[in-house]
């Protein structure tokens, strides 16, 4: 049967989250955009580069709405839920009951379950979104940060979904950095630097910790990220959460030589580079265990080691996408693999 991880270190996350202090003295007058004019002096107005575009802030925004799990507990883990006007995810993202950030979502407005679009965004008075390329922004639904430029909104790309200039694929750094980018620039954009600062120096510390007690050498098993998909498997790229994951906790990510985060690939090249443990991506309809069920059956994979054995490592969706739960992810699976 699969392992499926629920880390304790959320708990110390908490911790340290609870110990960074309560929400920043920012002022509470809304209906001004990002170009606002400014008082002299103060901490604002405040510049930070975001997917390669410099933004300025004359303010701390009021209404921001997020889009996707990972991406409203980024703001949750800074204490930023008094700055939102709600957030938009399904209902297939467990149970957000027991999690560090448990109190921001009983404080904030489940906007919709459904899409994320321009007209719940302005039934919001949203004065930010923040969501991603495939994390909510999608051009073929209209729905774009030049769509809400265009009628007063400002928005901030989730660094993870950055586009690298090579078509639509994404990302421009490392996952973890991405993370660590994002906490920074919005502790910057909300005046709670010190804040920032703690949760990425707590969160490069318990990675530290995973890697040195993380497989070594030879001894690093060969990890692949199974997200969905029949005909063709959904993975992970370099530019995903689950390539850090996996590194960082002592594994041989087999995707990461693909310049993108999350990817199609083919099944004969799942099997060419001979996994030897799976991690299957918890989420939506199909539950991990079917996943399983499907990845044993399969025929092509009879003789993939992973398969061959009955490894296979179970995580959630918010521990995959960039979120502050990876670094308790890392730490987890780093003892699965040992």
């Amino acid at each position: 049967m699969p392992n499926r991880l629920r880390p304790a270190a959320l708990a110390l996350t908490l911790a340290l989250a609870a110990a960074a202090g309560c929400g920043a003295n920012v002022s509470q007058e809304e209906g001004k955009g990002a170009g606002a004019t400014a008082p002299s002096g103060g901490h604002y107005p405040v510049t930070v580069e975001n997917c390669g575009e410099k933004k300025t802030f004359a303010k701390a925004p009021q209404r921001v709405v997020t889009n996707d799990v990972g991406i409203t507990e980024i703001m949750f883990a800074l204490g930023l839920e008094d700055h939102m006007a709600g957030y938009v995810m399904p209902d297939d993202k467990g149970d957000l009951t027991t999690v560090p950030w448990k109190d921001g979502y009983r404080k904030t407005k489940w906007l919709s379950k459904e899409r994320i679009n321009k007209e719940l965004v302005l039934d919001a008075r949203a004065d930010l979104v923040f969501a991603g390329w495939s994390y909510g922004f999608n051009e073929g639904e209209g729905f774009t940060p030049a769509a809400l430029r265009s009628v007063g909104v400002d928005s901030y790309l989730l660094s993870e979904s950055c586009r690298n200039g090579q078509g639509k694929s994404r990302g421009v750094m490392a996952p973890l950095d991405a993370l660590y980018t994002d906490l920074r620039n919005l502790g910057k954009v909300f005046d709670v630097e010190d804040r920032a600062e703690t949760l990425v120096a707590s969160f490069r510390e318990q990675v530290a910790e995973a890697q040195a007690m993380a497989p070594k050498g030879a001894d690093r098993p060969r990890v692949f990220l199974y997200d969905s998909g029949e005909d063709k498997p959904f993975t992970s790229g370099a530019f995903a959460g689950p390539h850090d994951i996996i590194t960082k906790a002592g594994g041989d990510h087999v995707m990461k030589d693909l310049e993108d985060s999350w990817t199609t690939v083919g099944w004969e090249t799942v099997v060419a580079r001979d996994p030897e443990v799976i991690v299957i991506n918890d989420y939506g309809d199909t539950t991990a265990e079917q996943k399983r069920k499907f990845l044993k059956s399969y025929k092509p994979l009879a003789n993939v080691s992973a398969v061959k054995n009955d490894r296979f490592v179970t995580l959630d969706y918010v521990d995959l996408v960039e979120s502050p739960r990876n670094p308790a992810a890392i730490s987890a699976l780093a003892e699965e693999l040992r």
